[in-house]
């Protein structure tokens, strides 16, 4: 054969042979190409956030000051900072004209709840988060302030930025009197970025062909790997700090890998299992006592899986609320968290878990003379600085070291033909954006009911899902769900005369194998404001309880949504802010409590009394009510992620579910999400 025959018999099989076999395989592979790096975006923006507060929170101005784009923009309350020179000076006069910060000062910005949205163009973001400010200069003065974010963000020379960060303060004060609202009238509504269907959808659909990506599919699945991974090891650190509230020693021991180590600064380092329970008993025995508190919310947590998926670290904020009216004692504490985890048996486990105190202050003095505990020093941050390249120095270099061996790993061959492995990989990566997009939606529905925004919160449910009525029952539908909020609370108002906040922080989020339902399980952090300080609904306090039995799902319209929302409150609440949570005393014996007017107004399909023990001792359920300091029912919806430990109280559907089966996700084509140890959304234990 001529080589002039060999050209045209070679032309003539391309003719013949489906056309779109390696153009389409080409165009699939820069899609999913290009829906990786949207995801991973979403994220990139997230974790600009974060390092945000934790740079404030170090005093690292310059740091804080170069996350921003170049002609970036920091709004906080009255002032505006153009440029990252001027965002640097405003920063570092707020923290008392000092690089660093001064003995005994203390500027956190607690920044969480985030609600994300990606730009069609993959260029530009927008988020909403809210902030509470603790700040103090270590000579006596402390300050609390907090509100709202609505920030911008902006990929520049394919780095992510802020773009503009907007703080509207909605509460300010001093800690030894208090916060009121800002300005000392109503409040208005901080407008959104987004519209409802956004936040459960907080990728826009991308318009055109994708870019030439030149990537192979192995790179594309390492990519995929990673998302999903620190999801699961998002999981397992939000995890502990739930069983940590409950002083549950047996399953924070049972998160850490066999060769576990523990350093509290200050305090010690422990080696295995049983030195992480001698290091957990450093709080107490296991179980709380009536008036023990305990609680310790987690905050701007960052999250990174090293190259090769073998280990991870994870770095942010714990917040402690702590006590015990029977001793008397009440405080506050703050610390750093860098911890790492490796995949242990196929499942990601704390292995090395490093606590750096950063303020301890009783509860009536506060933190302005730096509380009864000075900085231990700062750990290592997980990366580079997310915008400069640069390292981000702290005089910590120990704290980047781990304290055991590094872990080797081989990744696992892949298998199968390309069109499954791609398939396998579309797949798996679903799973990750309905974990953003659980997330989104969770913060859009704390978002609303803090707005009184009903129409909103009624269009992230789904259509068929439902919802709890506070102490009065479970409304099934839409329809119906809408028709109890209206029933209890009428239209939206413009302004009001204060806010009871719904943060919904610390998520567990265990989605499906299909990548289209979760389980849900977040924290209810609730910050309180009003005009007054002392008295009345709307007063300077917080209170806390748990939404422990959430789903959501994805719905027809590619929209994620609630399906079902549970809400087991209050844990613990404030007598007022003088007196904090030592103030209430125990209520004296009584009866169930009256049914709410709602019930009788719009009584709901199931009334919580009929759902038996699981609403026993919540008020509106069964039983005696407990109240604060009494110590509330701690539900769970999911076994312990490592060792598959079923918890005491455990529920693992929707809460009306038990009841009406008719109510559960899978009977409307749903698959059942994990609800315990799980590899790829396939429970194995």
């Amino acid at each position: 054969m001529t080589a002039r025959t060999r050209l045209m018999a070679a032309a003539l099989i391309a003719v013949c042979l489906p056309m779109p076999l390696f153009a389409q395989t080409a165009a699939q592979m820069d899609t999913l190409a290009r829906d990786i790096d949207r995801v991973e975006s979403l994220r990139a923006i997230k974790d600009l956030q974060r390092h945000y507060t934790q740079f404030v929170q170090l005093g690292l101005w310059q740091d804080a000051a170069d996350l921003f784009a170049d002609k970036g923009e920091l709004i906080w309350g009255e002032a505006t900072m153009t440029g990252r020179p001027a965002i640097h000076d405003w920063l570092r006069a707020r923290g008392g004209d000092v690089d660093g910060l001064r003995p005994g000062a203390l500027n956190t910005d607690l920044t969480d709840e985030p609600m994300v949205t990606l730009a069609a163009d993959g260029q530009a973001g927008q988020g909403r988060w809210m902030t509470i400010a603790l700040t103090g200069d270590g000579q006596g003065r402390a300050g609390i302030e907090g509100g709202v974010d609505e920030n911008d963000y902006v990929r520049e020379g394919g780095v992510w930025k802020i773009a503009r960060l907007h703080f509207h303060r909605q509460f300010q004060g001093d800690y030894a009197n208090g916060w009121t609202n800002a300005g000392g009238g109503d409040l208005p509504i901080v407008p959104y970025h987004l519209k409802p269907d956004q936040t459960g959808r907080p990728i826009a659909p991308p318009a055109g062909e994708a870019p030439r990506s030149g990537t192979s599919l192995a790179a594309l699945e390492t990519r995929i790997a990673a998302l999903n991974d620190e999801d699961a090891v998002r999981n397992v650190q939000n995890s502990y700090g739930y069983y940590v509230d409950r002083k549950m020693w047996d399953d924070v021991v049972d998160l850490f890998a066999r060769d576990a180590r523990v350093e509290i600064a200050g305090q010690g380092r422990f080696t295995g299992k049983a030195g992480v329970r001698k290091a957990m008993e450093l709080m107490g025995p296991a179980g709380l006592g009536q008036g023990e508190l305990n609680e310790r919310p987690l905050f701007a947590t960052l999250v990174e899986v090293m190259p090769g998926g073998a280990e991870a670290y994870t770095r942010g904020i714990e917040l402690g609320m702590l006590g015990n009216q029977a001793k008397g004692t009440a405080g506050w504490s703050i610390a750093i968290f860098r911890n790492r985890f490796v995949k242990e048996d196929g499942l990601w486990k704390l292995k090395e878990l490093r606590l750096f105190p950063q303020m301890l202050a009783d509860y009536d003095k506060g933190w302005g003379m730096g509380g009864t505990i000075r900085r231990s020093g700062s750990p290592a941050f997980l990366t580079v600085h997310p915008v400069t390249g640069k390292p981000v120095a702290l005089g910590q270099a120990l704290a980047a070291r781990p304290l055991t061996g590094a872990v080797a790993h081989r990744p696992a061959a892949a298998t199968g033909s390309g069109p499954q492995r791609y398939a396998e990989a579309v797949r798996k990566l679903a799973r990750s954006r309905g974990f953003d997009a659980s997330e989104n939606v969770s913060s859009a529905y704390g978002f609303y009911i803090d707005d009184f925004m009903w129409d909103e919160m009624g269009a992230i449910m789904a259509l068929k899902g439902n919802k709890q009525s506070p102490f009065t029952g479970y409304y099934l539908g839409r329809d119906r769900i809408m028709g109890a909020v209206n029933a209890s609370w009428g239209p939206t108002a413009p302004m009001r005369p204060g806010i009871s906040y719904h943060w919904r922080i610390q998520p567990v989020i265990l989605v499906s194998q299909d990548g289209r339902s979760a389980n849900l399980r977040t924290r209810l952090f609730q910050p309180r404001t009003g005009k007054g300080v002392n008295g009345g609904f709307y007063a300077a306090g917080i209170a806390t309880g748990m939404y422990p039995n959430e789903q959501t799902v994805l719905e027809g319209d590619g929209v994620w949504r609630l399906w079902s929302v549970t809400i087991d409150e209050h844990y613990v609440s404030m007598a007022n802010w003088k007196e904090g949570w030592n103030g209430v005393k125990p209520k004296p014996a009584g009866g169930p409590p009256e049914p709410t007017a709602l019930s009788k107004k719009y009584p709901p399909d199931i009334f919580l009394t009929q759902l038996g023990k699981r609403e026993e001792g919540f008020r509106g359920g069964t039983g005696t009510p407990r109240d604060w300091p009494e110590i509330m029912p701690m539900w769970f919806n999911y076994r312990n992620l490592v060792s598959g430990r079923q918890p005491e109280l455990f529920w693992p559907d929707c809460v009306p579910c038990e009841l009406l089966p008719s109510a559960r996700m899978t009977s409307f084509g749903y698959q059942m999400p994990p609800t315990g140890p799980s590899v790829d959304g396939v429970q194995v234990k």
